[in-house]
């Protein structure tokens, strides 16, 4: 059975805004809860990195939208997108309950590993989303190389690679060829190669995608 999940819009910085967001997408539904609803982004997409204070004070009333509504039963997992080290930091400091997933841009070339273990270390879950760097890794010939080593496609290898670090990968495709190939994943990339991968060069332009705040390497 498929969950059905949304997202407290990133403009979304009062308790009102994001208890209406709520409330609409419940409605518009016509559903009584939602598996999971996370905060979009720690900031408003035009204000990306152009504000001092993070909006913290504006994503600890979204955060308490959250809570509530959690606790009404509207949600049944609530979380957080896009928020780096800084940006939990200051929510953990007010929450009353944690945030349970971090949905975060991670792939081979993008791999924070320090905010993974922040996250592991609270018990937050990280979902990586874009694993196949929107489809731009599919251009790195190393990175076929090392999928040719391992018998797989270069999707198959990136997505084990997320899997690997400990998170939920979250790659999409509306063919269902590639969705079945996406789930065959029976071998184990070595920690050798998951060290370069780590390291592998960042790449530098994720094309037409670049235009948008987490992919032109503003998040």
């Amino acid at each position: 059975m498929s969950k059905i999940r949304s997202k407290v819009a990133a403009e979304h910085k009062t308790y009102e805004e994001a208890m209406a967001g709520i409330n609409e997408t419940l409605e518009k539904m016509g559903l009584d809860y939602l598996d999971m609803m996370i905060i979009h982004s720690p900031q408003p997409w035009a204000k990306v990195n152009q504000c001092e204070d993070g909006y913290v004070e504006g994503n600890r009333a979204a955060w308490k939208a959250l809570e509530d509504a959690y606790e009404a039963g509207k949600l049944k997992a609530i979380g957080i997108s896009n928020f780096q080290i800084e940006d939990i930091a200051s929510l953990l400091e007010t929450t009353k309950i944690k945030p349970m997933v971090n949905q975060i841009l991670l792939h081979i070339s993008n791999t924070p590993m320090e905010l993974v273990e922040y996250c592991r270390k609270n018990n937050i879950v990280v979902e990586a989303y874009s694993p196949i760097a929107h489809g731009e890794i599919l251009n790195q010939p190393e990175i076929t190389a090392i999928a040719k080593k391992y018998g797989v496609t270069v999707p198959q290898l990136c997505i084990k690679y997320t899997l690997q670090l400990g998170a939920v990968s979250l790659p999409k495709t509306s063919n269902p060829e590639h969705m079945k190939s996406n789930a065959e994943l029976d071998f184990e990339i070595s920690t050798e190669d998951m060290e370069l991968l780590k390291n592998f060069k960042k790449i530098k332009s994720y094309g037409d995608s670049g235009v948008f705040p987490v992919y032109g390497g503003k998040m």
